[in-house]
């Protein structure tokens, strides 16, 4: 089985890039899917101990543990000692449920796969990309975002430059999404020949 990683920073278009290889009946784990249900299940519990007052009704109050978190490298740290290792449980179950029936290609759907390392549990990265200024302009069109927010967050990412110099694969939705669904289909065309 061929397991692609899919990433691309914020506002490249990778969600959308996502759903067009689940349209094409390709089995996709969302990572940060994973993560919003962890915190409302096996994660709160443990979350809660290190982080106390974080948690309302058995899930994480997402506010609180930002307040506990953000701007501390230790607490986010830990915060990610706690969260990456059952992303990846979920994504280990993910994994053989795909093998399990059959299926040739599988897509993980990671944001920090570069950052954080995980393009060594993939066979072959996927970058979503996009002019700066496309970016750019998606992002301040999102309900609450400032320019200070959006350039926080560019700053925790990989700069895209850096992803695409480390991709085997490119998906420039800048170009339209016509555009961007020939270029899945080029894809998993190139996939099924590995």
């Amino acid at each position: 089985m061929i397991v692609l990683g899919l990433t691309g920073s914020i506002g490249m278009g990778k969600s959308t890039t996502s759903d067009m290889f689940a349209r094409r009946g390709v089995p996709v784990h969302d990572a940060d899917a994973s993560v919003h249900a962890l915190y409302r299940g096996a994660a709160a519990p443990l979350i809660e101990a290190a982080f106390p007052g974080t948690t309302r009704d058995g899930a994480v109050d997402r506010t609180a543990l930002a307040a506990k978190v953000v701007g501390k490298p230790e607490a986010f740290a830990t915060l990610e000692s706690i969260i990456h290792p059952l992303v990846r449980e979920t994504n280990d179950r993910f994994r053989t449920g795909v093998r399990s029936r059959g299926k040739r290609t599988c897509v993980v759907d990671v944001p920090l796969l570069l950052e954080t390392g995980g393009d060594e549990r993939v066979d072959a990265v996927v970058v979503v990309t996009a002019d700066p200024e496309v970016q750019r302009r998606r992002v301040l069109a999102r309900d609450g975002m400032t320019e200070e927010r959006f350039n926080a967050i560019l700053e925790k990412q990989m700069p895209d430059a850096e992803k695409r110099r480390r991709a085997h694969f490119l998906i420039d939705t800048g170009l339209g999404f016509d555009s961007a669904e020939r270029q899945v289909a080029s894809i998993l065309r190139a996939v099924s020949a590995m």
